[in-house]
């Protein structure tokens, strides 16, 4: 958990948060669940989105990485690559995750990379593959999220 990291977003997407004077970390971040469970963006674009969570702190009673953990995961790498292509003028809202959990893992640190199967207008899906440190995967998720038109007049949430 610790120190928080910067984001590495695309220069593009700086300028146009920016212009809006929309804190971009805080706004592409993963929300109060994700900051409770040590999830970390490390790079955000609508091609390619990757994160980590640390195993510890975030297993069930057998002592693996709860599925659970590695849904909340996944669907904030899917959410943040939907809400990056849909742009400033919409907001993403999950309507489908799926997860299969391949391995249990039992510590370390987990890595989610999200990237792209659909971009459309009104839907975003993006596949999520969770590795381990030692690059074996942990879990595949796929998530689908919806793009709504933010209502006429109301700018994206600033922080």
């Amino acid at each position: 958990m610790g120190e928080q990291q910067q984001v590495k977003f695309p220069q593009e997407i700086i300028d146009e948060y920016a212009a809006l004077g929309v804190d971009l970390p805080a706004m592409f971040s993963a929300g109060h669940l994700g900051t409770r469970m040590g999830v970390q963006i490390i790079e955000a674009a609508p091609e390619r989105v990757i994160g980590t969570m640390p195993v510890e702190g975030n297993t069930q009673p057998y002592g693996l990485l709860h599925g659970g953990a590695s849904a909340v995961l996944a669907e904030t790498l899917g959410s943040v690559g939907s809400m990056l292509h849909g742009g400033s003028s919409k907001v993403a809202v999950g309507v489908d995750l799926n997860c299969t959990h391949h391995r249990g893992v039992r510590s370390g640190l987990v890595t989610g990379v999200a990237t792209p199967v659909h971009r459309g207008r009104s839907t975003a899906t993006y596949e999520i593959v969770i590795t381990d440190e030692q690059d074996r995967r942990v879990c595949t998720a796929r998530l689908t999220c919806l793009l709504r038109d933010l209502p006429a007049g109301e700018a994206p949430a600033k922080d």
